[in-house]
């Protein structure tokens, strides 16, 4: 495979540069700008990186009291090559690649504190037991004008007015971005990112486009990452700004990334499906296990402060710990269809939120259910939210708590990921909390 990326470099005489990059818990890619004749040296493993890079803050900046950095004097780690194709950047102004990475120890072992390593600890588990999850993901973002300060909709190539009503499944606002929406699959067919339909959602601006399932879900992964990427690039090219922010309009819809996911034996077989709508025994233990760890999990689906405003009672992203049978009012749906591809549709996580994280944090509690055949508990028909039922964690800091005590969570992730990942949200949490807005000023000017 090496030699296969190496001669596209050569074919490719208009590049003098490449990314080399790593991705951090908040699903940032952060890494290095290199002259292309350095490309070989990312790619054969020969690029350290300081692995304090997987762990820092949304802003960049390093994590206060981080044993990765004031106890090794932060040292550097090795990187190595994905295997992933490299990926061609066609949206910068001069063409560039990006080279996937992800950490090693000194030792050469996984680094599990790099997400992308967090994830393949559990598919690795899943292989022991002969087991392969085919995942599929769906991603909502808006469209927005990137020159003013809060959210607004973008103008309409087409009328040149600015959208400012909901579309939901509005077949002239998609034609109205055709240019941008012909760029992204472009972009996506350049980068083997298996971008399927596309539909305006139920916002201003709103849009979402799913990725085919794959029985490779470090790939599925990965698709995600690139995709939201691509997506915000290509929106820069077009003068607009793509934004995958859980809740950017306080009173719109939110923006989800909806995880589909089945499972095969050694065989291919489906072992959700049992011939009726209903679905196997194995398919509700994973139901159990998905919604026992759904709690103690939160921080993961709604990392940010503003992932919380998503999380609302009675909306397509409920609070309820409930799954049931084709409705989308449920924390955990089971889609209709033909019963060969029976399969659970999770519907917590934000599109804010990291890729790898999600997939482990959901598939690693999925096989907690079937290994301990876990009961789902009975399948609710609508709206679970006003029945007496578990609930998520009302906001960010009890998130934060529900993850440090969970006991699914540390099966899951290993020790030093969770303290590096509380560490990273405690201090985000501190930063918001000192902030006052103008809206509370104003309210509270003169009448507290």
């Amino acid at each position: 495979m090496l030699s296969a990326q190496l001669e596209w470099i050569a074919a490719r005489p208009d590049l003098s540069s490449v990314r080399a990059a790593v991705c951090d818990l908040n699903g940032i890619l952060r890494g290095k700008r290199m002259p292309v004749s350095q490309a070989r040296k990312a790619l054969e493993g020969g690029l350290r990186m300081a692995l304090s890079l997987s762990a820092m803050d949304v802003w960049g900046n390093d994590i206060e009291g981080n044993p990765i950095v004031y106890q090794t004097g932060d040292a550097d780690g090795l990187t190595a090559w994905t295997g992933r194709p490299i990926l061609p950047v066609s949206w910068t102004p001069q063409p560039t690649a990006l080279v996937p990475l992800w950490f090693s120890n000194p030792d050469g072992s996984p680094y599990l504190v790099d997400p992308r390593r967090a994830l393949s600890a559990v598919v690795e588990r899943y292989a022991a037991h002969g087991l392969t999850p085919v995942v599929a993901t769906e991603l909502e973002f808006y469209l927005v004008d990137p020159a003013t300060e809060r959210p607004v909709g973008p103008k309409s190539p087409v009328t040149g007015r600015r959208l400012d009503s909901d579309a939901a499944m509005d077949l002239d606002e998609l034609d109205a971005f055709d240019g941008f929406f012909t760029d992204v699959y472009a972009a996506c067919q350049a980068q083997g990112i298996p971008a399927d339909t596309a539909i305006s959602e139920n916002g201003v601006g709103q849009f979402e486009i799913n990725l085919l399932h794959t029985a490779d879900v470090l790939k599925a992964a990965d698709d995600a990452l690139f995709f939201k990427r691509a997506v915000k690039g290509i929106a820069r090219k077009h003068g607009l700004a793509a934004c995958f922010m859980a809740k950017p309009y306080g009173r719109g819809a939110g923006n989800g990334l909806h995880v589909h996911f089945s499972l095969l034996d050694r065989d291919g077989r489906n072992l959700f499906d049992d011939g009726t709508d209903s679905g196997t025994e194995m398919m509700r233990h994973a139901v159990g296990g998905m919604l026992s760890g759904m709690a103690e999990s939160t921080l993961v689906f709604a990392p940010h402060f503003n992932s919380y405003r998503r999380l609302r009672p009675n909306s397509y992203a409920p609070t309820a710990l409930a799954w049931g049978y084709e409705t989308r009012m449920v924390a955990v749906r089971i889609p209709g269809g033909a019963p060969q591809a029976r399969r659970i549709e999770h519907r917590v996580a934000g599109a804010d939120a990291n890729p790898y994280l999600v997939l482990a944090a959901i598939l690693g509690a999925a096989l907690a259910g079937i290994e301990g055949q876990i009961d789902p508990g009975a399948p609710r028909k609508s709206d679970a939210d006003g029945e007496d039922l578990p609930r998520l964690p009302a906001d960010w800091r009890a998130a934060i708590g529900a993850f440090e005590q969970g006991n699914l969570v540390s099966d899951i992730f290993a020790q030093d990921m969770r303290a590096a990942f509380l560490a990273c949200k405690r201090q985000e949490l501190e930063r918001f909390a000192a902030e006052v807005s103008p809206f509370e000023f104003k309210t509270y000017l003169e009448v507290a």
